[in-house]
């Protein structure tokens, strides 16, 4: 297969259908994420490399954003909106959030339990804040004091538990780190563009935005804590990087020969910068149409990404489970976040609708893991002729009736919305031999009406399962 981009517009979908509005900052990330997911997608043209090979066929990974900045549960000084920027939307002076760092006590933090409800909710791999845009290491960085053991005075390396947790269950491990903004370091401009110069950068510490070199800080923290992290920590088979902001591409280029170089196997995510890179990373939506470049859906369980106490909009187990189904016939990946709070321990509500999709995909999991996208592609939706986007650009007009995804000699149908009596579906050029539910364990055959131009299934009255059936057409050879 190519990594022939066909007409994959990330942008376009922003912040419609299934996604989530977030705060405004947030919404900024997920604007520029998605520009830089289509730059990328359009860049990309060959073979996949082997390294890719599990993660293709994984489908469903946990995120995890988690730091000193959990502590505050998204409240400071009586204002309880903020997240994992805290120090930034709160607006506090370096030495006071390191003040605040240092009172960080995950007393409940069991990584084996996290990986289990990982592994429970039918999670292949987990990827963990290693260091946010506070410039606060996950771990026992030697690099810089400005790391969660030294400041909280940690008897464990949350980094390395962790990693040794998802090793002892089967899971897949990997980090993210922000990579072009660090609020600790004075040498981190940010900001492209008329009028952008500083747009998330720490002045209150380091105002002088002009005289700020990034590769000073690309060579004395950046590049020598990736390589700790690829050092000192086993496997790491996902470095996934955040805000390449103003990183030249001869610096894009050479963490990435260096990444290459210490552990050839681990895969990296499109925002080293400079359209490098493995996979697209669309944040907080999902694309319209499918493509063969590898991407990765990033979502939140509720509107912040990071814990935060005054968050009770949580999406539902079933708008969840669509939008994995949603993802898959479209070729994509489900990065599904979890924001723990700063005692260590994963929201019940994240871990019930976790619970949830596990269950889900203890039936329905063959129709996802290792499957490939849908052969069809008009049941997705089309864009409009006369409706437009804020942007003035065609809408896409999404339909949700069902979706498909493939495997050898089989086609699932994904129905969303249960039809009254018959599911009706365009045709194929090879004979059906048989179709039947997943849920049901004796695979009773239905009744398909295969002629030349449709396909029509009869369907029971009830759907098996209220968020997503799965109906398996085995194909005849």
């Amino acid at each position: 297969m190519t990594r022939r981009c066909l007409n994959l517009l990330f942008a376009l979908a922003i912040f419609t259908g299934n996604a989530l509005v977030a705060p405004a900052a947030e919404k900024d990330n997920a604007e520029d994420a998605a520009a830089a997911a289509d730059a990328w997608a359009r860049s990309q043209d060959g073979e996949l490399p082997e390294r890719m090979n599990w993660w293709k066929e994984a489908k469903f990974g946990m995120f995890i954003h988690w730091g000193a900045y959990s502590k505050a549960g998204g409240e400071w000084k009586g204002e309880t909106d903020h997240h994992e920027w805290l120090q930034f939307t709160a607006k506090i002076p370096l030495k006071e959030y390191t003040e605040f760092a240092k009172t960080f006590d995950p007393k409940d933090f069991d990584p084996d339990q996290w990986v289990t409800i990982a592994k429970n909710a039918g999670m292949k791999y987990m990827i963990i804040t290693s260091k946010h845009h506070d410039g606060i290491a996950m771990f026992d960085s030697k690099v810089s004091d400005h790391n969660i053991m030294k400041l909280a005075r940690l008897k464990r390396d949350p980094i390395r538990q962790l990693a040794q947790a998802c090793r002892k269950q089967g899971i897949r491990f990997g980090v993210y780190y922000s990579l072009g903004r660090d609020w600790e370091d004075p040498d981190v401009p940010t900001g492209k563009g008329k009028g952008m110069s500083g747009w998330r950068s720490n002045l209150i510490d380091f105002p002088d935005e002009k005289n700020k070199v990034f590769n000073r800080y690309f060579k004395r923290k950046a590049m020598p804590q990736v390589r700790e992290l690829l050092t000192n920590y086993g496997p790491i088979d996902v470095m996934w990087f955040d805000t390449p902001e103003l990183i030249s591409p001869e610096e894009s280029k050479e963490m990435l020969e260096m990444i290459r170089e210490l552990q050839p196997n681990c895969i990296v995510n499109q925002r080293v910068g400079n359209d490098l890179g493995d996979y697209g990373t669309p944040e907080q939506t999902i694309p319209p149409e499918v493509s063969t470049s590898p991407w990765e859906t990033c979502m939140t369980l509720n509107g912040h990404w990071a814990y935060n106490k005054a968050d009770e909009e949580w999406k539902s187990a079933g708008s969840l489970i669509r939008n994995l189904v949603d993802i898959s016939s479209k070729g994509g990946n489900y990065l599904l976040n979890v924001g723990p709070t700063g005692d260590g321990v994963i929201p019940k509500p994240s871990v019930e609708r976790l619970n949830e999709i596990g269950q889900w995909l203890e039936i329905n999991g063959k129709a996802i893991y290792n499957c490939g996208p849908t052969p069809f592609g008009d049941e997705l939706g089309a864009y409009s002729k006369t409706e437009k986007d804020s942007k003035g650009r065609p809408k896409f007009i999404a339909q949700k009736q069902w979706r498909a995804t493939t495997q050898p000699g089989k086609l699932y149908i994904h129905v969303l919305t249960w039809p009254a009596e018959k599911l009706t579906m365009p045709s194929l050029e090879k004979k059906i031999s048989t179709a039947y539910l997943l849920a049901d364990p004796t695979h009773a055959p239905l009744d398909v009406d295969q002629g030349a131009s449709s396909i029509s299934i009869t369907l029971p009255e009830q759907a098996p399962d209220p968020n997503a059936s799965v109906i398996c057409l085995e194909i005849a050879n």
